[in-house]
């Protein structure tokens, strides 16, 4: 039940604060300079336009002027044709849902036109000039939540970014070991199925990685401190690219190994070096995560659960030829796909890619 009204976590103490300050200001403000009844939409408006970021910050201005200013025109149209009776409201209920449909507004607006509709009819009907001040109110304070917003340290969501790449690098390191230790030495099937699992659990690392790069893109947008921050993020995607391959196949070839896995296949001598390959792919992902987290601190990659990674040089380890010996015919197919995988991972690893 809680999980209906209650956050995994607290909204940042800077928001809020942001938040409050906008809120009153707009209502001092609106108060002072627009005579009449409390300025409530000023300060309902420098509420919903305090957003994470300032794109969605201007987003929510424009969807807050918007539907105040169709909602206010549906009213004051209704008003006009059909006078101030009570079933009235209910006409400009429907009548505002409708015009926004029409509109292709967004759920918001179409909210927003309903409830100014609402508002002006019910509260505003008798007062001479009430449409038209709530319409200055609202734009009053949906620019005030802008300015507050800008002027208050606009959040810069880069950082989270780097953690949840981090994370997914981390992640991606320990699977590629975990196969090359499960190639080295017999498995049973319980071990190829927790290896299996998690591997997979890379799949939601990875979309959440991707949507903290769309989230760390947004905050930007229109921020005045984005610029420094544009290159560093440029590099983030491109290092997600690099990883985004690496993980299919690293979930493929688990998958092929517990498949196709049986304990003879520990005589196929060319197993062992396939594992060292693939401790190779695990330092040079590290080595990667290690260059990309230079800029911002000099302290080594994580390993599992926040441990320190194994040692990382600081060349790729991925450059060594690999001599092959036909297969035996009951491991073939999972030896060549093995390969094949191996060969993608150098491709999307390397310096070239």
């Amino acid at each position: 039940m809680t999980s209906a009204f209650r956050a995994a976590q607290r909204a940042p103490l800077l928001q809020v604060t942001k938040s409050a300050v906008a809120t009153a200001i707009a209502w001092v403000f609106a108060g002072w300079l627009i005579q009449g009844p409390p300025p409530v939409f000023a300060a309902i408006a420098a509420l919903l336009v305090v957003q994470p970021s300032l794109n969605q910050s201007f987003a929510k201005a424009i969807e807050r002027s918007v539907g105040v200013i169709a909602g206010v025109a549906v009213a004051s149209l209704l008003g006009v044709l059909l006078g101030e009776s009570a079933w009235v409201v209910v006409i400009a209920i429907v009548a505002a849902l409708l015009v926004a449909w029409a509109l292709k507004m967004t759920a918001g607006t179409a909210n927003q036109v309903a409830i100014s509709a609402v508002l002006v009819l019910a509260l505003g009907a008798t007062t001479p000039g009430y449409a038209v001040d709530r319409v200055l109110e609202t734009v009053i304070g949906a620019v005030i939540g802008v300015i507050v917003n800008v002027v208050l340290v606009p959040p810069v969501a880069v950082a989270p970014a780097h953690e949840k790449i981090d994370a997914l690098a981390d992640e991606l390191a320990a699977s590629l070991d975990r196969l090359g230790d499960a190639l080295a030495e017999p498995r049973s099937r319980t071990q190829l199925e927790e290896l299996l699992l998690k591997a997979r659990l890379m799949r939601p690392m990875l979309a959440t990685a991707d949507q903290a790069i769309d989230d760390a893109q947004d905050s930007l947008a229109l921020n005045p401190r984005g610029r420094r921050h544009r290159d560093e993020l440029r590099d983030l995607r491109a290092l997600l690219d690099r990883f985004r391959p690496v993980v299919t196949q690293v979930i493929g070839m688990t998958r092929a190994v517990y498949d196709h896995y049986d304990p003879a296949i520990a005589d196929e001598p060319v197993l062992p070096a396939i594992g060292e390959q693939l401790h190779r792919a695990a330092h040079d992902v590290r080595l990667r995560m290690r260059r990309a987290a230079a800029p911002r601190t000099q302290a080594p990659p994580r390993g599992d659960a926040g441990a320190s990674a194994p040692p990382t040089t600081t060349m790729p380890a991925l450059t060594s030829p690999l001599l092959v010996q036909t297969p035996s015919a009951d491991h073939w197919i999972l030896i060549g796909s093995l390969l094949e995988d191996l060969r993608r991972i150098h491709e999307a690893l390397g310096d070239t890619a």
